[in-house]
Formats: structure tokens, C-alpha cells, sequence
């Protein structure tokens, strides 16, 4: 028997169904289980918690497949939650068969693989795998996505530098079928995206900011709009198609810039209407203060500044900053929508580095809406992790 029993005192929040058994919780490790091997979770008492995954090499030692139930983990564990998955989708408007629409089918251990993200680009899987446990069991779920959804083609970008913390190799290959090296056009709500699946963000593009991108397009009519950190343009895009008057984007990429022009031209907008400018995001909001210019509708989505609790710290600095900055460039009763990606980053403690950054501006402001995950992005209550995706939209006097 392949087993691990935590210490006294250390299986409350296995007992509250939390996913990860940190290396210091665990008192014995039996039956020497190899990297990614299912094992048998119990109590310091010896009361049964559930089936994990093993990572020896992981400061996550371990992670929940299940809770309370002794379950052969295999093709028919990942059968039953990949169906769980598509029926849950469909119910809240994914439709698993549309070929020109994207959306998250699997979000790692909210949706019962840990450490594994599977996102749907028309045709094609584009899956990330980021665990010893679901790296074991790959294939078979390559397998099953096929069985059950008739795809084209899966990716595997597998390409993070996360996996070395697993002990797992780099990997970014097909897995499965055929997937294009030029673009994949994707359709959401009408706007039309070219995501490039082998070199795009993580597994192809930021499908997490669909419903924050159509509330800025029903928010731009008559605006002028700075969109910052712009990628290649989906916040601007929704911004043009929903009548700004002007859509300022800049982001340090000159690749994610072309390919930003060219959506523009394949959305068929008004091309003088939108300018791109390829500068530091900090650098280029200093600018504009200094010119004195002013918008009316500010997008900040930057890059994750805190990758872990000692950047804490230097992240929530960059935070304020880029946030001071921007709130000086608005308009009387403008709006400044502004997130972050970064997990460690709490809502409490995102909420009061914008204030500071109103009271800093000497400028005086309220929160008018919060921005999250979609539908397609669950968070179980029970790993508050899961949540990394904040936003809030404030407007100034």
C-alpha cells in the first residue's frame, strides 16, 4: 500500500476539502511511491482523508484526487469528470461543439485534475499540465477528450517553468491529431481573435477577461479609451466595436502589436480610430502626465507582478504605481478599469493599494463594480487559490 499519514493537528483543511498536503504536514510516507503516484491519505488517528497524487520534490506533496472515498484512480476516475465538465459547460453556455467558439473545460483542481488546465480553441485542445499526478495519467486523458468531443487536434503546452518545482520535464508538442502553426480564429460574442496556440499566453490567450471585455465595450460608447498592457488588443477591440470615439493601446510587444492591427482589420473597424504605440507601460503613462493629457476610460491589465510571497511586497508597489499613474490621467468622471492576475494578491489587500493610490492622486473616487473569473473559470469554495483573477471599476470626481 502506497500511503502518506499527516501529523497530529494537520488534516483541518483536508477535513475542509482543500486539495494540497504541504511537505511539512506529513508525518510517514509508506510503500515508497514514485513521482505521480496515486496514494491512500489519512489522518494523524488513522481516519481514511482520500486519494492523492505523490510529488516528493514538491514543497505540494501531495494533491486530492477525492475526498472520504477509497477510488482506483484511472480511465474511469477521468472519464466520469470530463464528463462532469462538458455537461456543467454546456449547462452555463459552453457549447463543447462549436468550432469557432473558446472557452476552459478543465481549471486544474476546481474541476477535479490538479494541476491541469485544458481550454478549448474551436477545434483544437490546447492543455497545460502542471502536476506530477495529472502528468502520469496525460495520455489517458488525451484519450478521453478525443472519445468525447470529436477534436481536431490537442496541443500540449506543457512549457512552464512551474513544472521544474514537480520535477517534470519541459514539453510543447501535439498530442493528438493536427494543430496549425498560423493562427486559430475564435469568435467571442461577435468579436473575432487570431490565438496563436503554440506561442500565445499560457495556453493560447486570456480567455479569463471575455465578460470583463464586454463590459468595457458596453462601457466605451463616445470614450476615449487608453488601454494598457494591451496584448494583442481584445480590451481595445471590444472598446472600438462598441463605439469609442478614440482607443489609445500600448504594450511593450512589438509581435502582440501586429497581430493587434491586423484583428482590427479582420473585425472591420475603423483603423483611424485606433493607435498602437510599442512602449513601457510605466514609461508611457509618465508621458502622457507630463503632456497633460487626459481619458475618459483607462484599462490597466498587467502581467502577474507577484510571483511569490517575497515579491509580495515589490508586487504591491508596482501595483500602486501604475495605478497612481493612470488614476491622474482621468478625466473628471472617468473610469479606470484595473486587475490583477496575481494569486497571492487578495481582494482586501488589492482594494486598499487602489485607494491609496485615489488618495496619492489626491483625487477622490468610488468602486462601481468587481471583476472575476468567468463561468467557465469555477472556483470550489473550498481552495480559495483558485481565485487569482480581481478587478475593480472605478469612476472619479
Amino acid at each position: 500500500m502506497k500511503a502518506i499519514t499527516l501529523k497530529a493537528g494537520r488534516d483541518k483543511s483536508a477535513l475542509r476539502r482543500h486539495p494540497w498536503v504541504f511537505s511539512g504536514a506529513i508525518d510517514k510516507v509508506l510503500g515508497d511511491p514514485s513521482l505521480g503516484d496515486s496514494v491512500e491519505i489519512y489522518s494523524y488517528a488513522g481516519d481514511f482523508l482520500g486519494m492523492g497524487a505523490y510529488s516528493p520534490s514538491s514543497q505540494i506533496r501531495a494533491r486530492f484526487w477525492n475526498f472520504g472515498e477509497k477510488k482506483n484512480i484511472g480511465e474511469d476516475y477521468f472519464s466520469e469528470i470530463l464528463d462532469l465538465a462538458i455537461e456543467i459547460r454546456r449547462a452555463r453556455g459552453f457549447d463543447i461543439q462549436n468550432k469557432e467558439n473558446a472557452f476552459r473545460l478543465i481549471n486544474a483542481e476546481n474541476d477535479g485534475i490538479p494541476g491541469c488546465i485544458i481550454d478549448k480553441y474551436g477545434p483544437y485542445f490546447s492543455i497545460e499540465i502542471l502536476s506530477a499526478g495529472a502528468e502520469v495519467f496525460r495520455k489517458i486523458i488525451f484519450k478521453l477528450l478525443v472519445e468525447k468531443t470529436g477534436c481536431t487536434g490537442i496541443l500540449e503546452r506543457s512549457d512552464s517553468e512551474v513544472r521544474t518545482k514537480e520535477g517534470l520535464p519541459l514539453r510543447k508538442e501535439v498530442a493528438y491529431g493536427n494543430v496549425p502553426t498560423e493562427p486559430v480564429l475564435i469568435n467571442e460574442n461577435g468579436v473575432l481573435f487570431d490565438i496563436d496556440l503554440w506561442n500565445g499566453h499560457k495556453t493560447g490567450y486570456y480567455l479569463d477577461q471575455r465578460d470583463a471585455r464586454k463590459r468595457i465595450g458596453e462601457l466605451a460608447s463616445g470614450k476615449s479609451v487608453l488601454n494598457c498592457f494591451c496584448y494583442t488588443g481584445g480590451f481595445g477591440l471590444y472598446a472600438l466595436k462598441g463605439g469609442a470615439k478614440h482607443v489609445h493601446q500600448v504594450d511593450v510587444s512589438k509581435e502582440a502589436l501586429k497581430i493587434a492591427r491586423d484583428l482590427v482589420l479582420k473585425n472591420k473597424l475603423p483603423t483611424s480610430q485606433i493607435t498602437h504605440t510599442q512602449a513601457d507601460v510605466f514609461t508611457y503613462l509618465r508621458q502622457c502626465r507630463d503632456k497633460g493629457l487626459q481619458f475618459d476610460l483607462i484599462i490597466l491589465d498587467p502581467p502577474k507582478f507577484i510571483e511569490s510571497k517575497d515579491s509580495l511586497n515589490k508586487g504591491a508597489r508596482g501595483y500602486k504605481d501604475i495605478n497612481l499613474l493612470a488614476i491622474k490621467l482621468l478625466s473628471p468622471g472617468g473610469r479606470l478599469a484595473t486587475f490583477s492576475c496575481s494569486g497571492l494578491m487578495e481582494m482586501d489587500l488589492f482594494q486598499k493599494i487602489i485607494a491609496d493610490a485615489v488618495e496619492d492622486a489626491k483625487r477622490s473616487a468610488q468602486i462601481i463594480e468587481r471583476f472575476g473569473q468567468p463561468a467557465d473559470h469555477p472556483v470550489k469554495t473550498s481552495f480559495p487559490e483558485g481565485q487569482y483573477l480581481k478587478g475593480l471599476l472605478i469612476e472619479v470626481e
